[in-house]
């Protein structure tokens, strides 16, 4: 049985430095828009039945860009089993609004 981790949470908080240091990936991290456009899967090293997605930064499950759809489409149609929420503690009231939205889903969730 595998299991599916989404990583997931505001542009430019650490998602796909974790996905890289989780999965032993080399995807290119930025600090600019489209870095990460669609979601990225790759295993949990040491552990191939963990599956962990890097899902494009979004402020809300309301999306207005294609990033924000691809993200919210996962989360809401696809359903994984567990949501790591990486949030920036310099700006916690708008990452906190992302994580109520994730706690809304029903998903367990991480912060």
């Amino acid at each position: 049985m595998s299991y599916t981790v989404a990583l997931a949470g505001n542009p430019n908080s650490g998602k796909t430095t974790l996905f890289n240091a989780l999965t032993g990936s080399n995807q290119r991290v930025g600090n600019w828009p489209g870095v990460t456009v669609d979601k990225k899967e790759g295993n949990l090293k040491s552990h191939k039945d963990i599956v962990i997605q890097d899902l494009p930064g979004i402020y809300s499950l309301s999306p207005y860009t294609l990033e924000e759809k691809v993200a919210r489409e996962y989360l809401v149609d696809e359903r994984p089993d567990l949501i790591v929420n990486l949030v920036d503690g310099s700006n916690l009231i708008r990452n906190l609004y992302l994580t109520s939205q994730f706690i809304e889903l029903g998903i367990p969730t991480i912060l």
